[in-house]
């Protein structure tokens, strides 16, 4: 059988929906799941590591620098995660109609270019810590998708105006977005993703 183009980690579930977990710079393909088995157990998940590496650290696309992004990798990489993931529901025989990213950071960031690049592929994300990682015109069409944004108020990472127009390029195409502001910077507090939780429990099938 021909090896996945990512190195991942699949855990089976007992629903029908699959979490593509995303991770932050520096993280890996088990990074995500104890959040996952926390906020939506009973998934499947799929968690690949992305294949970009920074000084030594794993990411899913390129980087300028600060903020800036290598928008042609980042475009090259969503195609092959797109692929992926394609492949990786026929592997395993997941549904791929119920496919939802979980991302954080420079995974949240891909997960917003998948919505935005390949469609198809995701019926929505939980995009923790996101910025909006391109302009894509025209926009697609993501009617009867959703996303739930989670945001820090003081994270210099995710500047308040590029999160703000990641949830506006999203609802503009068609999705259902709810966007949390939350306290704080860049790093999560897990006491404080209850609401992503109860976004999961309402939407994973």
């Amino acid at each position: 059988m021909t090896p996945l183009s990512f190195v991942h980690h699949f855990e089976a579930g007992t629903l029908a929906s699959t979490l593509l977990l995303l991770h932050g710079t520096g993280g890996n393909e088990h990074d995500l799941v104890p959040m996952a088995h926390q906020l939506a157990p009973g998934a499947a998940l799929l968690s690949p590591r992305g294949k970009v590496l920074e000084n030594g650290a794993p990411r899913f696309f390129r980087r300028l620098a600060m903020g800036v992004f290598d928008e042609e990798d980042l475009k090259a990489q969503a195609a092959d995660l797109a692929q992926f993931v394609w492949e990786a529901t026929r592997r395993y025989g997941l549904d791929a109609s119920q496919v939802y990213a979980l991302g954080y950071s420079n995974g949240a960031n891909m997960a917003a270019a998948l919505m935005l690049l390949h469609p198809e592929v995701l019926a929505g994300a939980v995009l923790l810590r996101p910025v909006l990682p391109l302009e894509v015109s025209p926009l697609p069409n993501l009617t009867g998708k959703t996303a739930f944004l989670a945001a820090g108020t003081q994270d210099a990472w995710s500047p308040v105006a590029r999160v703000q127009a990641l949830a506006d390029r999203l609802g503009k195409a068609g999705a259902r977005v709810q966007l949390r502001w939350q306290q704080g910077g860049h790093q999560l507090h897990p006491e404080k993703l209850s609401a992503a939780k109860a976004w999961l429990e309402q939407n994973l099938a």
